[in-house]
């Protein structure tokens, strides 16, 4: 692959994170001080983009990889989202909100798998090519968060103008990326979307499992994603978007460390501490405050651990366990059934324990943040006892 190449592909890659990253975490901050919104209004919000990361796969397949160049979809569909983003930064009704954020996540979670496709038709060798073009979405998040902690704005619509304008560049240099011409010879169903042909791999008993507890650990997910802002705003601590970029920075950390731990340790152990972390991260959120803010830096550092070594980790795993057969299917089944179901459960779950333990308009952060550590310890017993498999081995 040309250097050529590779630096457009890793400013694109900058680009769309850095247009979702100056948003996602701060949005249910903007609705709460803003909007004036209910924890449901918020965990509506975010379950938007669960709804269009399940619509988006039957756009991307069936539509976009059929009939059109993958770099002018996502051209298109950007600046259709810069302007969405312009009505959104308007809407001052929460139950508008939402609507509108709907509408823009459906062109957003489009993008994200084209960028993802894009890059791994034009790289030589994925594993090899495609984590230095990936990692710049995380410098763009850590970058985007920190100037946005910086100007202290992550309670005001400029996180979505911000959004907006870096949205309208993106649909501009989309258009000057590598030719990714779509595939009429392919043929894509329904059946291969919704990644059906990968149920034969429930035989495997321990593949079950991680499904499962891939899906029931989105719900604890989308408790950070929705509540940790606004949690960690008002337990006093100050600059809260710059903190919480840490988390981000040990995601890069932890990624690089994944090779040696699959070595040392195995794929169950490796999930199974993702799991703990899990539990100890949102312990840390329940109970840091001012006074014991060191347990509030943990929580936020741990995010490295909670994500790579669960998801990225998962990922892993499934790609092996599927082999060449199932591996699309596979991939496409675990992406709905987290991102699409499993998160947007969670998010729905988040706003209605946040409304449960809010009085006079205070919230209750310990006894909120309780909520998803137990389920996180459920899922834990659930894959300590019933998940066999510790290595990672192709399908035959």
């Amino acid at each position: 692959m040309k250097n050529s190449t590779r630096f457009q592909l890793m400013a694109m890659m900058f680009l769309l994170y850095f247009v979702w990253g100056a948003w996602y975490g701060q949005m249910s901050k903007y609705m709460f001080t803003e909007l004036g919104a209910t924890g449901v209004q918020v965990g509506n919000a975010y379950a938007a983009f669960s709804i269009a990361m399940i619509i988006a796969p039957f756009f991307v397949g069936m539509i976009a990889d059929r009939y059109f160049a993958a770099q002018k979809v996502l051209g298109v569909l950007s600046l259709a989202g810069a302007a969405i983003l312009y009505v959104l930064s308007e809407v001052k009704d929460p139950d508008t909100f939402f609507w509108v954020i709907l509408a823009y996540c459906i062109t957003f979670a489009p993008a994200m798998s084209l960028t993802t496709s894009i890059a791994m038709q034009q790289v030589t060798n994925s594993e090899k090519d495609f984590p230095a073009i990936r990692v710049m979405g995380t410098v763009a998040w850590i970058a985007v968060t920190n100037i946005i902690g910086y100007y202290e704005i992550g309670g005001t619509a400029l996180i979505f103008k911000i959004s907006m304008f870096t949205a309208a560049f993106l649909g501009v240099y989309s258009f000057f990326l590598p030719d990714t011409p779509p595939k009429p010879s392919s043929h894509t169903s329904v059946s291969d979307i919704l990644g059906l042909d990968a149920f034969k791999l429930f035989k495997d008993r321990s593949f079950a499992i991680f499904f499962i507890s891939s899906l029931l650990i989105c719900i604890p997910l989308s408790f950070y994603y929705a509540m940790a802002n606004p949690s960690l705003t008002d337990s006093g601590m100050t600059n809260v978007e710059n903190k919480m970029s840490l988390g981000q920075a040990s995601e890069v950390v932890f990624m690089l460390l994944i090779p040696l731990a699959f070595a040392r340790f195995g794929v169950k152990w490796m999930l199974v501490v993702g799991l703990i972390a899990w539990i100890i991260r949102f312990i840390g959120f329940g109970y840091g405050d001012a006074s014991s803010e060191w347990l509030l830096y943990l929580a936020i550092v741990l995010h490295g651990v909670c994500y790579d070594f669960f998801f990225v980790t998962g990922q892993i795993y499934t790609d092996s366990k599927a082999g060449e057969q199932y591996r699309s299917s596979a991939q496409g089944l675990i992406s709905i059934a987290t991102y699409g179901i499993g998160m947007g459960i969670g998010s729905w779950i988040a706003g209605v324990v946040a409304d449960m333990y809010t009085v006079d308009n205070v919230k209750n952060w310990t006894s909120i943040w309780m909520v998803p550590a137990g389920i996180a310890a459920v899922v834990l017993v659930l894959f300590v006892l019933f998940f066999r498999d510790n290595k990672v081995k192709a399908a035959a």
